[in-house]
C-alpha cells in the first residue's frame, strides 16, 4: 500500500484538496466578482468622509448641503449595491461548498469501504469514520467562515490600498513598513500551526475511536466490571485531545498578538506622519481622516487573517488527513471496465498453489492445491488459527492471494469485475451482521425489489414460517442496531434468508451456526439445507454436524490442507487429524 508524504506543504494540499473537489470550481469567477463589488464598496463610507468634509462642511463660503446630500446618497446607493453583492457571494459560497463537500465526503467514504478488510482492520474505525466526518466538517467550516472572511478581506486589503495610494503614498508606505515585520512573523507561524492542528486532527480520531469502542462494548465492560479502567482510557484519549487543542490554541494567540502590535504602531505612526504632512499643507483635513478610516479597513483583513489562519490551519489538517486515506491503493481493486463477467451456469472453485500471508506474521495458507466441482457442498474444517476464514476470504475475494491464483468457473477472481462477483457469490459471515432496520429491510439489501408476499414465501421454502409467525411485528419488526433486538441466532436466520433470496451461485458460509443453542442450531440446519439446494457452497465448519451433511470435507492444519474426503471415509481413518476433532467435538456435545 501506498500512503501521501505527510509533510506535505499547505499550499499543495489546499491544490489537490481543490483538484479532488471539481464541485468548488463552477461559477468561482463569479462569486470571486461579487466579493470585489462587495469590498469596493466598503470603501465608500472613507471616501464619502473625504468628500463630506473637503467639498461640504469646509467647502468655500461655508457648508454646502446640496453637495453633502449628493454625497450621503450616492454612498447609500453604493452600500445598498455592495451589501446585495455580498449576500449573493456568500449564498454561492455556501451552496458551493456544501455540494462540493458532500461529493468529498462520499467519495472519501467509498474510498474507505473499497480499502480491504486487512487494512480497516489496521486502523482504529474511530479514526476512520473522523475522516469522512469530524475532518470534513471542518473542511465544511473554514470554507463557509474562514473561507468567506479570507476571501472578502482579500479584496479588502486590495482596494483599501488603491485607494490610499491615491491619497497618499507616504502614508502607505507607513502602513506597510508597520506590517510587513507581523507578516513575516505570521509567516513563520504558519508551519508551526500546521503541525499542532494536525496532532488536534489525529487525537480527535484516537477519542472518536475510544468513545465508539466504550459505547459498543458496553456489554463486555459491565460484564468484567472494567468501566472504572475503560473510563481512564477514555480520560486519557479526551486529556491528549486538550493537551493538543491548547498548544495549537496558544500558538495561535501569538500570531494574533503580533497582529494586533503591528496594527497599534500603524494607527500610532499615520497620525503623527498624517498630521506633519498636514503642516506643511500637503494633506487635507479631509483626507487625513479618510485614511484613518482606510488604515482601520487595512488593519482587519490583516487581524481577521491572523484568526482565520487558525482556523485554516485546522481544516488543512483535516484536509491532509482526507487525502491520506485517499491516496492509499486499494491491495483488492475492482478491474470495473476491463475486467470480465463469471460465466454463466453454476460455478466450481480452483486454488492453484495459493499461498497467504499476513503483512509481518507468518504464512497462512501455504501451497493450497484444490478443486471444487460445480454444485458440491464442501466443509473446511481444522482447528482454530488454521487458516480456514483465510481460505473464506480469499475465495470471496476480501483479499488476494500473496502467490498462486483463485478461479471461480475457471476464470481467475483477479479479472472479474465486482458488480458481477458479487451478485453470483455471496458470503455469510460468523456474526451476522444486520442494520438498524426492520426484518425486512435487512433481507431486502440483497433484492431491493421483493414484495412483502415473495419474502413470506421465501420463510416458508426455508421451514421458517413459524419463527416469522412469533415475531412481534413479523416483517416489519426492528432488529436494533447491529441486530442486537435479535438473538444470535436470530440474527443468522435472518442472514441465510438474505443470502437465499440473492440467489447466488456459490454461497460461503464462515461458521454460521457457532455460538447458538441446540434448537437454533436445529432450525439453522434445516434452513441450511434449503439455501445450499443446488448451487456450490463452501462452510467454514465449527460445529462438526454440517460437515456430517456435507458431500465433502476439506481438513485444514497449519495452513496446508492435510485430508479430504466424505466426513464417513476420514472419521474412520484412525488417529487422523478429522478423527481426532470429530471424537473431541462428540465429546463436547455429550
Amino acid at each position: 500500500m501506498t500512503t501521501a508524504v505527510v509533510e506535505e506543504g499547505t499550499f499543495a494540499t489546499v491544490r489537490r484538496g481543490v483538484a479532488l473537489s471539481p464541485e468548488l470550481r463552477p461559477g468561482l469567477a463569479g462569486t470571486l466578482v461579487l466579493a470585489f463589488v462587495s469590498m469596493a464598496g466598503r470603501v465608500a463610507v472613507p471616501i464619502a468622509i473625504q468628500q463630506g468634509i473637503d467639498r461640504g462642511i469646509r467647502a468655500a463660503g461655508g457648508p454646502d448641503l446640496g453637495v453633502i446630500t449628493v454625497i450621503v446618497g450616492i454612498t447609500l446607493a453604493v452600500l445598498a449595491i455592495s451589501t446585495t453583492c455580498g449576500y449573493w457571494m456568500t449564498r454561492r459560497l455556501f451552496t458551493v461548498s456544501e455540494t462540493a463537500l458532500a461529493a468529498l465526503r462520499s467519495r472519501t467514504f467509498r474510498h474507505v469501504h473499497d480499502l480491504s478488510m486487512l487494512h480497516q482492520q489496521s486502523e482504529r474505525r474511530g479514526s476512520l469514520v473522523s475522516r469522512v466526518t469530524g475532518d470534513v466538517d471542518q473542511i465544511t467550516q473554514f470554507l463557509q467562515t474562514g473561507g468567506v472572511q479570507l476571501l472578502m478581506t482579500s479584496g479588502q486589503v486590495v482596494v483599501t490600498t488603491i485607494v490610499m495610494l491615491v491619497y497618499s503614498w507616504q502614508l502607505t508606505l507607513v502602513v506597510f513598513a508597520a506590517f510587513v515585520p507581523a507578516v513575516i512573523v505570521i509567516r513563520l507561524f504558519q508551519k508551526r500551526l500546521a503541525a499542532v492542528y494536525r496532532v488536534v486532527r489525529e487525537r480527535t480520531g484516537v477519542m472518536l475511536g475510544a468513545v465508539a469502542e466504550s459505547v459498543v462494548g458496553a456489554t463486555v465492560i459491565r460484564a468484567y466490571g472494567v468501566a472504572g479502567r475503560t473510563g481512564k482510557r477514555l480520560d486519557t484519549s479526551i486529556d491528549n485531545l486538550r493537551v493538543a487543542q491548547q498548544r495549537a490554541l496558544r500558538t495561535s494567540v501569538t500570531s494574533f498578538s503580533t497582529g494586533e502590535i503591528a496594527a497599534g504602531v500603524a494607527l500610532a505612526a499615520v497620525v503623527v506622519v498624517g498630521v506633519l504632512l498636514g503642516v506643511d499643507g500637503g494633506l487635507s483635513v479631509g483626507k487625513l481622516t479618510a485614511f484613518l478610516f482606510l488604515v482601520t479597513l487595512f488593519i482587519q483583513p490583516v487581524q481577521i487573517a491572523t484568526e482565520v489562519l487558525n482556523e485554516a490551519q485546522n481544516a488543512v489538517a483535516g484536509w491532509r488527513r482526507v487525502l491520506d486515506v485517499l491516496d492509499i491503493e486499494p491491495d483488492v481493486a475492482d478491474p470495473d471496465l476491463d475486467g470480465v463477467g463469471l460465466p454463466p451456469g453454476p460455478l466450481s472453485v480452483r486454488f492453484a498453489d495459493v499461498s497467504y500471508r499476513y503483512p509481518g506474521g507468518p504464512v497462512v495458507l501455504s501451497d493450497v492445491d484444490l478443486e471444487i466441482p460445480a454444485r458440491t457442498k464442501v466443509a473446511v474444517v481444522g482447528e482454530t488459527g488454521s487458516g480456514k476464514t483465510t481460505f473464506a476470504k480469499l475465495l470471496t475475494r476480501l483479499m488476494d492471494p500473496a502467490g498462486g491464483e483463485v478461479l471461480l468457473g475457471g476464470t481467475p477472481l483477479t479479472t472479474v469485475r465486482f458488480d458481477s462477483l458479487r451478485s453470483r457469490v455471496v458470503m455469510v459471515p460468523q456474526d451476522g451482521f444486520l442494520f438498524d432496520a426492520t426484518v425486512a429491510e435487512n433481507i431486502r439489501f440483497a433484492r431491493p425489489e421483493l414484495t412483502d408476499d415473495e419474502l413470506e414465501l421465501a420463510f416458508h421454502e426455508l421451514g421458517l414460517a413459524d419463527w416469522l409467525s412469533g415475531l412481534p411485528q413479523r416483517l416489519d419488526t426492528p432488529v436494533g442496531e447491529r441486530g442486537e433486538a435479535l438473538s444470535v441466532g436470530e440474527r443468522q436466520l435472518v442472514a441465510l434468508i438474505r443470502a437465499y433470496v440473492a440467489d447466488p451461485d456459490l454461497l460461503v458460509l464462515d461458521e454460521a451456526t457457532s455460538a447458538v443453542d441446540p434448537a437454533t442450531e436445529v432450525r439453522l440446519q434445516h434452513a441450511l439445507d434449503a439455501v445450499t439446494r443446488g448451487r456450490t457452497t463452501v462452510a467454514i465448519a465449527h460445529r462438526l454436524s454440517t460437515a456430517e451433511s456435507a458431500d465433502e470435507v476439506i481438513v485444514v492444519d497449519a495452513g496446508r490442507v492435510v485430508q479430504r474426503g466424505p466426513h464417513a471415509e476420514l472419521v474412520a481413518q484412525e488417529d487422523s487429524i478429522y478423527a481426532n476433532l470429530y471424537a473431541s467435538w462428540l465429546e463436547q456435545t455429550r
